[in-house]
């Protein structure tokens, strides 16, 4: 894979390094020592440089990125995958319920990740899987994907920095009515690896946002935002006070209305990681969420 990007240099960047510059655009010191390793990754005016070359206002940077990996050990399947969007820096799709992200050892074929690969393996183009937003298995919605190492690079560090902006759509149980905001410590549950409880004395901050948007005596209909990323942090959260997901196998088996959690990534919104323009994706909500509020 190979992808250009093009600076047009300003005034005040003027007498900026290449490498000094790059910081200010996003990219990591790990991009930018990657990229110092390939031949032919800056140039000016038709001339490779260095990346402590100082820049001139009115001069173009090039920088070229050469990526001939590919994630040798994600088998490509010829499977569904629904695209949101596509360039050459990212891709974003809508992740159905019941499919894992990533191969394990539970799940060596028919992820997200077995897909995509065979995606661009149909296409004769070598990729490497890098995954900016993370789902479980059983939670559907709006997957967030880069398509080479600087857009994983800047992306990477965004979502690290919180920028960027998630929105759930969740059905619980019982009647819930207005907002509220949920603030409970979790931690993992002593003896188990994937389990999660609320745990106020060696449990991680953990703050969730909701809002009623259609409530029922049966099931609710919540957005939520969360201020932090705990695993799980929706499921426990809802469930600590008194309003659990239906069909969570987790933390509430009760499966006679619908067979996974209840959970919907719905929308996300960020910064493209080359062009900088503010991008936002919507999932509709699935059609099982949609039958439990229409009883």
């Amino acid at each position: 894979m190979k992808r250009i990007v093009n600076y047009e240099i300003t005034p005040s960047e003027n007498g900026m390094t290449i490498a000094y510059f790059l910081r200010q655009q996003g990219y990591t010191r790990k991009s930018i020592s990657t990229l110092k390793k390939q031949e032919g990754a800056f140039s000016i005016n038709g001339n490779c440089v260095s990346a402590g070359t100082c820049l001139k206002e009115g001069t173009t940077l090039i920088v070229t990125i050469f990526e001939t990996a590919t994630s040798e050990n994600i088998e490509a399947e010829n499977l569904p995958l629904k695209i949101l969007y596509e360039d050459e820096d990212i891709l974003v799709v809508d992740k159905p319920a019941g499919m894992a992200i990533h191969p394990s050892i539970n799940h060596h074929y028919g992820t997200l990740a077995n897909s995509v690969m065979g995606y661009y393996n149909r296409q004769g183009i070598k990729y490497v899987f890098r995954c900016l937003n993370r789902l479980d298995r059983d939670t559907s919605g709006v997957v967030i994907l880069a398509k080479h190492m600087l857009a994983g690079a800047i992306m990477s560090k965004a979502v690290k920095n919180g920028l960027f902006h998630k929105e759930y759509m969740a059905v619980v149980s019982g009647c819930v009515k207005g907002m509220g905001i949920i603030n409970a410590p979790i931690g993992r549950v002593e003896g188990s690896i994937i389990e999660r409880q609320i745990d106020l004395i060696k449990g991680k901050d953990a703050i969730t946002h909701y809002e009623t948007i259609k409530s029922g005596d049966k099931y609710s209909l919540l957005k939520i935002v969360l201020e932090t990323g705990r695993t799980h942090q929706i499921r426990v959260h809802m469930k600590h006070i008194g309003h659990p997901l239906p069909g969570d196998f987790l933390y509430n088996p009760d499966f006679r209305d619908i067979s996974r959690q209840a959970l919907h990534c719905y929308k996300i919104g960020f910064e493209h990681p080359i062009t900088k323009e503010q991008m936002e994706f919507v999932s509709e909500l699935p059609e099982d969420m949609k039958r439990l509020m229409a009883d």
